[in-house]
């Protein structure tokens, strides 16, 4: 009779995820075969029109409008995602560091850090809307106070600025949870490895560069894969500080502001909703492809 119930509890054990895989289905599987669906038919406003196969990512390539648009935002993806990934992760491996190593005051890193993704990322655009702006915001005064004035620039209203003002706000945002991934990964660095690295000479720089970076792969894998698919699906702080339109003139306009715009706004027109899905299907085979082929060469680097 024990045997019976405990083989009846490890089957029960099998349906604990069945919640969560129904919720994945339901608001991740389905909603891609659904635009997947959309994306093959011609549109009307709301009124499904006949097949048309691949005509609407014909249109999204080929349109003299729409195509330069596309180009334009997947562009600003891809320094969104270049540049979060040099600043934000550094930084986030600096901190990491220094708390691993208990440097004084270290901890106070982890918790001042991590404060600001505990907000909304429509509050912290907001907030930093205020920040930066060039009439009364408190970052141009800082700048004009410390003699700087000729930094003390409209950061968010001219096109050379704008993009990557708003990186650097997200870098801020995303660097608490960088700094629990990275410290994460040193502290499952075995202790006698660094101290025979150490006995052997080997500390600082070269301590990070010839053992913690390697044997911290894992973290960086994941931390760069994260890094491509926010990058990617980045329109929350866009829309808060820029608007829908990537403004200044579609200067911080990315492929999610672009599928907004496509899909509600004025720019998809009476074939809206089959734009839309097409754009969004082309943007989930970007990120699934891309997170999938890094995700398999680095692990692949990192268990050689």
């Amino acid at each position: 009779m024990a045997a019976k119930n405990k083989n009846a509890s490890r089957y029960l054990i099998h349906l604990f995820p069945l919640p969560a895989l129904a919720v994945y289905v339901l608001f991740m599987i389905i909603p891609v075969f659904t635009a997947l669906g959309y994306s093959l038919f011609d549109w009307h406003g709301m009124v499904r029109g006949d097949f048309i196969g691949l005509k609407n990512f014909v249109t999204l390539f080929t349109d003299p409008q729409l195509s330069g648009l596309f180009k334009n935002a997947i562009g600003h993806n891809v320094i969104y995602f270049l540049v979060s990934l040099v600043v934000q992760n550094a930084a986030a491996f600096y901190l990491a560091y220094l708390i691993y190593r208990k440097y004084r005051g270290a901890e106070w890193f982890k918790v001042i850090f991590f404060v600001p993704r505990l907000l909304s990322l429509i509050v912290v655009g907001f907030l930093w809307n205020l920040i930066l702006n060039p009439n009364f915001g408190a970052f141009n005064a800082l700048l004009r106070t410390i003699g700087l004035e000729e930094w003390a620039l409209p950061w968010l209203g001219q096109t050379s600025t704008a993009l990557y003002a708003i990186i650097l706000v997200n870098a801020w945002y995303m660097i608490g949870f960088g700094i629990l991934i990275y410290l994460a990964g040193l502290q499952a660095i075995p202790q006698d490895i660094l101290e025979a690295a150490e006995l052997d000479g080997c500390i600082g720089f070269e301590q990070i560069r010839k053992i913690i970076l390697p044997l911290l792969m894992p973290s960086i894998t994941i931390m760069t894969i994260l890094t491509f698919i926010y990058s990617f699906e980045a329109f929350d702080l866009i829309f808060a500080m820029e608007g829908s339109e990537g403004g200044p003139y579609y200067s911080t306009d990315t492929l999610a502001t672009l599928f907004y715009r496509l899909s509600f706004a004025k720019d998809g027109a009476s074939s809206a909703i089959g734009l839309g899905s097409a754009l969004a299907v082309v943007m989930f085979v970007i990120i699934a492809s891309v997170s999938a082929i890094s995700l398999y060469l680095m692990t692949k680097r990192s268990n050689a």
